[in-house]
């Protein structure tokens, strides 16, 4: 009985009628049904293309995705592509990948420049109302002019221009007659605002850099703010999902959707109907919640690019990485993430995340999931001098000791066999159950050994154990029922495939690397031991593994086949966590 190929193959949701989910987004998503405000529930997960996604998105991609699900709706994936100089499409193709790998698949893709139309018009349309005006102050001189926490903002010298002059200044921006940087498209809101958002901020701002999707068509560009709220509204969303710094941004959002009102102005949408995209615009409402923050871990886009530019990381999706690129490469799969997701819970709350806490969910999904193989890290000769050269025998052995639907499998068996050098002391400390001089072991599924002889070099270093095997020892025979305290795991040097194995561990060695009190910066705190590589041993079947194929290699640990540099005559293994947590003690 072999092992089913079917767990070979992509990984999707496939619980069935779980519990329903209790949070206050949910349940604000279920009030809105039950009173009618909606009929059908629109969500969208809204990544900037300017960089690869890391753990703390895939949160967000659980709720947008999940809620929508969870109440037969639909979710978009939408790129917020406002700011093209830091855009790439690498970014858009790596993001997609990373959606369907959690499992999820989007109703629409949609990005922010399919509606760069609509923004404009829209934009027009708050000057003619007097909501915006175009404003001649430099950067320099709007920070100047936009007062403190405790002190009122000044009104731009501009701010009282004409609704014609307005608009003639705005189409000559929108014409690319002027620099980058000489005017902005404002909001004319509040400069006394107690909130800063609210102070007239930047609608428009004139960049002349092509765009990955619109190349040089747009000599200006809508901020964030403007683009994310309408984008919304030109899609339907319902519930517009975001993290807690978006709240002193809801105020602005909401002034947005109802000053632009697209539900009640299909002039506006005339350029989207035009290329055949539906009208469904209506009035969204912005909803935060906390995000995701995990310790020995930096969260920032910006300081991962950092580490990537700087070399000091082999790529984004090097496996001490955070990005999901990273994390999937390194072993955690998405069921795993998704249970940590879920675990973590939706609150209003900001906290930080133990990193033990995701190694645990990956620890329990592959604790079911991963089939078991015998392999060697730190390898050290026995030769079992009672059995003859020529030996070389099959045994079988059980592919997952909780889950017979896993199958057997043969594991071949000769007289000279690696074994873990921590396996044997030749002083054993105190409470040691391995193998030591004239002491007994049980050798996984052979039998009982006896440590004979240590094998030493001229330095004085042990390069080799012989010993002797119980003949009438091995499972099932009675002399098997001998007490013995310790069993060990081998593989047969005659057969075992040698692998280069990836040790990684945390990629900080503290648990605030962001925190700069102590005069140090998050690359200062690099752990110089995130990643050892060794060359081990592997039984056959352990090297014929399909790439990204996890493993837990008894004993030593949970590895997963590199999803790129694995091959079956020359196996990668990555060491995705430790079967305990090694950190608990440290801390």
């Amino acid at each position: 009985m072999s092992a089913d190929p079917s767990r070979l193959a992509p990984e999707t949701p496939t619980d069935a009628a779980p519990a329903q989910k209790q949070d206050f987004v949910r349940q604000i998503v279920r009030d809105d049904l039950a009173s009618g405000k909606h009929q059908a529930v629109r969500t969208r997960f809204p990544p900037e293309p300017n960089g690869y996604l890391h753990i703390g998105h895939a949160k967000a991609i659980c709720l947008d995705f999940g809620v929508a699900g969870e109440f037969g709706g639909r979710c978009n994936l939408r790129f917020d592509d406002t700011n093209p100089a830091k855009e790439d499409p690498e970014y858009v193709e790596a993001i997609q990948e990373d959606v369907r790998w959690l499992g999820f698949e989007w109703a629409e893709l949609r990005h922010a420049s399919d509606y760069f139309e609509v923004f404009y018009l829209a934009a027009q349309k708050l000057i003619r109302q007097g909501d915006a005006f175009v404003c001649d102050l430099s950067a320099e001189e709007v920070r100047a002019y936009r007062g403190s926490l405790n002190e009122p903002g000044r009104n731009s010298p501009y701010r009282e221009r004409s609704v014609e002059e307005n608009l003639d200044l705005f189409a000559r921006m929108r014409a690319g007659e002027f620099a980058d940087g000489a005017r902005t498209l404002r909001a004319k809101i509040d400069m006394a605002s107690g909130n800063i958002n609210l102070r007239d901020p930047a609608l428009y701002r004139i960049k002349k850099v092509a765009h990955q999707n619109t190349g040089d068509a747009w000599p200006i560009y809508p901020m964030y703010d403007f683009a994310h709220s309408l984008s919304d509204s030109c899609e339907g969303i319902t519930h517009s999902l975001c993290t807690l710094e978006f709240e002193d941004h809801r105020p602005l959002y909401d002034w947005c959707v109802a000053k632009v009102d697209l539900p009640r102005s299909p002039e506006l949408l005339a350029p989207l109907l035009a290329k055949g995209y539906p009208n469904e615009a209506a009035i969204p409402r912005q909803i935060e919640f906390s995000r995701a923050n995990l310790n020995y871990t930096v969260m920032s886009k910006r300081k991962l690019m950092v580490l990537v530019q700087e070399k000091l990381v082999d790529g984004w999706d090097d496996p001490r990485m955070p990005t999901l690129q990273g994390i999937r490469r390194r072993g955690y799969t998405p069921a795993a993430i998704r249970l940590w997701a879920e675990r973590l819970g939706v609150s209003k709350q900001n906290s930080v995340i133990d990193y033990s806490v995701l190694e645990g969910c990956l620890r329990e999904d592959l604790d079911a999931a991963a089939a078991r193989r015998m392999a060697v890290i730190d390898p050290l000769k026995l030769t079992i001098a009672n059995l003859p050269d020529s030996h070389e025998e099959s045994l079988q052995f059980s592919n997952h000791p909780k889950d017979e639907s896993f199958g057997t499998r043969q594991v071949p068996f000769s007289n000279q066999l690696w074994i873990e050098r921590e396996d044997f002391e030749e002083v054993p400390p105190k409470g040691f159950k391995r193998l030591i001089p004239g002491g007994e072991v049980r050798l996984r599924g052979a039998g009982i050994l006896r440590c004979d002889e240590v094998i030493k070099d001229e330095a004085g270093n042990i390069v080799e154990l012989r010993g002797t095997l119980d003949p009438e020892s091995r499972p099932g025979m009675a002399g098997a029922d001998r007490k013995i305290k310790g069993t060990i795991h081998w593989v047969s040097a005659r057969h075992a495939v040698q692998a280069q194995i990836r040790l990684y561990d945390r990629l900080f060695d503290v648990a605030a690397p962001d925190d700069d009190s102590d005069g140090k910066t998050y690359q200062d705190h690099l752990n110089p031991n995130s990643r050892r590589t060794v060359v081990g041993y592997v039984e056959p079947s352990a090297a014929q593994a399909a790439p990204e194929q996890a493993f837990q290699f008894e004993r030593v640990g949970y590895f997963v086949a590199d999803r790129y540099d694995h091959r079956s005559d020359a196996p990668v293994f990555n060491r995705s966590v430790t079967l305990r947590d090694t950190w608990a003690s440290k801390e």
